[in-house]
Formats: C-alpha cells, structure tokens, sequence
C-alpha cells in the first residue's frame, strides 16, 4: 500500500494499546513488542526484568488517506497518563514508559508540538514526561501477546483494566472506530 505509514508508541501495557489502535478505521494492522532497548530479540521475562531498555510498544501501520497522524496522536494522549514516568496504573517499570518512536521528521514533529501545545494548555496537572525519540529496532513479542484482548476478553487484567477503558475510548471516539468486523 503506497498511503501507508508506521509510527511505534508505548503508553504502557501493549495489551491495552493494540486493543485501542485495532478498533481505529484506517489502521490496517497493529503488532505489539519491544523497542527502544539494547537488547537484540528480547523475551518478555527480559523485558520484565527490566535490563533491557525496552518498552513495550505497538506498531502501528496505518492507511494515510483514512486516519491523520493527528488522529494518532490524539488516541495516543488521550489513552494513557503522559506524566507519569515509567508507570501507567499498576504497572510500573521502565518498561511501560511514554513513548513515540517517530519513522520520519513529519511524526517527530508533530509529537513535540503535541507536548508543548498540551503542557501549555495545562491538559495534565504535571508536566508531560513521554518522550520523543528516532525509531531504531522493533522486535515484534511472542506470539501469545499478539490480538491479546480480541482473544482473551475474559481474562483478569482484559475484564478488569482492558475492558473499562475500551468502553471509554468507544465512546470519545465512536466516529473514528471501524464499521463491522474486519
């Protein structure tokens, strides 16, 4: 597809993430793993273990002519706490921090400006901690992380974190959400 872009975030579990980013109209696939680390092919006990550098992110491909980056973006600050470093709920640890691996000078761009225009509009009681950094490696995770909610809706942290929020994001969001199952 020639109108697509990737763009990598982190905004804490990557369960709950790709859950968000999935139910876009536009996004054309979403794939949880690992980036930002000095590890090559990290496991998830590794990342857990938190030695790795790692964050556990999604990859996001999405189709340019159906959603904007600032479409993104927006989801992006609008389904995890910007301000809270290396921690979002009860997960806490370097690898849940804040994060936008930008792919071009357009997404790095736009993320700062996103900071800034948020931190001056004092959206947050504190000050924005995600960073912005150059996309290196993304090391996709194991294959029981990947479309964890879609096949896991009855699991603990999916019915009991996952699912609240979704029923949120749902609704802020109801225009931007596919039609029908894909």
């Amino acid at each position: 597809m020639s109108h697509t872009e990737t763009i990598t975030l982190g905004s804490g579990c990557f369960w709950c993430t790709e859950a968000f980013f999935q139910r876009l109209d536009g996004v054309v696939k979403v794939t949880s793993g690992y980036s930002g680390g000095f590890v090559d092919n990290p496991t998830y006990e590794q990342v857990c273990d938190k030695n790795t550098g790692h964050a556990e992110v999604c990859q996001i491909i999405y189709d340019t002519t159906k959603i904007s980056l600032d479409d993104i973006l927006s989801v992006f600050w609008k389904t995890h706490d910007p301000t809270t470093l290396n921690k979002q709920g009860n997960d806490v640890g370097p690898q849940y921090r804040s994060v936008v691996f930008f792919h071009n000078p357009h997404q790095q761009e736009v993320a700062l400006k996103y900071i800034k225009d948020l931190n001056a509009s004092k959206a947050w009681e504190h000050p924005i901690v995600t960073t912005v950094e150059a996309f290196q490696k993304f090391y996709a995770a194991e294959n029981y992380h990947q479309n964890f909610y879609n096949n896991n809706p009855s699991q603990g942290y999916c019915r009991y974190v996952i699912s609240p929020k979704l029923e949120k994001f749902e609704k802020v969001f109801a225009n931007k959400l596919k039609k029908g199952k894909d």
